[in-house]
């Protein structure tokens, strides 16, 4: 009876085993960026590891868990149809969570929030963090053309006549999310379709993807 009990045991760890799957951490890799590679949420793969925050070093090996794409398919066909799929919505779900917010300048929070603000709070829910400004943003990732934009992408404006003043979260099919002063609160709303945002449009960052 025992000897059963002991290959049971032996069985049972020897599947889960062949069913988990690591990765390695690289150079520009973000938690996001690695969740949605593989079918996950960040939150999901933060709690696979005891990760208490978003924070990742190169070759730290990540636990993506039996359930991940990475785990059911091989590599190389793994990620990147994940993040195409996944990512937009991940990024829809993270600014829908913030929406209808009051505008306050300098505000972080459910009781008030700028644009930096909004956008720094979006970015957290999704695995990165950016600094508190919008010209602080403007300094994150890589430039994108207007004519790749993809969701997630961060948009910028001059709004002063001095420069970066005001950044949004791209969404797709030419809207963005922001918190507005004008409307006084959180909203979707055209980006190029607006001749208010196209007129006043300086360039867009990528931090994600």
């Amino acid at each position: 009876m025992k000897a059963a009990r002991v290959l049971a045991t032996l069985s049972a760890l020897s599947l889960t085993t062949a069913g988990a799957a690591t990765y390695t951490v690289k150079a520009g890799d973000t938690l996001f960026k690695i969740a949605t590679a593989n079918g996950l949420e960040t939150a999901t793969l933060m709690r696979l590891n005891g990760l208490r925050s978003t924070t990742i070093e190169v070759g730290q090996r990540l636990n993506l868990g039996a359930g991940s794409t990475f785990a059911k398919a091989a590599p190389a066909q793994a990620a990147r149809p994940a993040a195409k799929t996944a990512g937009g919505a991940y990024v829809n779900t993270a600014a829908t969570r913030y929406l209808g917010i009051r505008y306050a300048l300098g505000g972080t929070g459910a009781g008030g929030i700028d644009c930096s603000g909004y956008t720094m709070r979006v970015f957290q829910q999704l695995g990165v963090r950016l600094p508190r400004t919008a010209a602080g943003q403007w300094g994150m990732g890589y430039a994108v053309s207007s004519r790749n934009l993809q969701a997630g992408d961060l948009v910028f404006f001059n709004t002063t006549g001095r420069g970066v003043s005001h950044v949004g979260v791209y969404l797709g099919n030419g809207m963005m999310a922001n918190a507005n002063s004008y409307y006084g609160r959180t909203v979707v709303e055209p980006l190029f379709g607006n001749p208010y945002w196209a007129s006043r449009y300086l360039g867009a960052r990528r931090v994600i993807g």
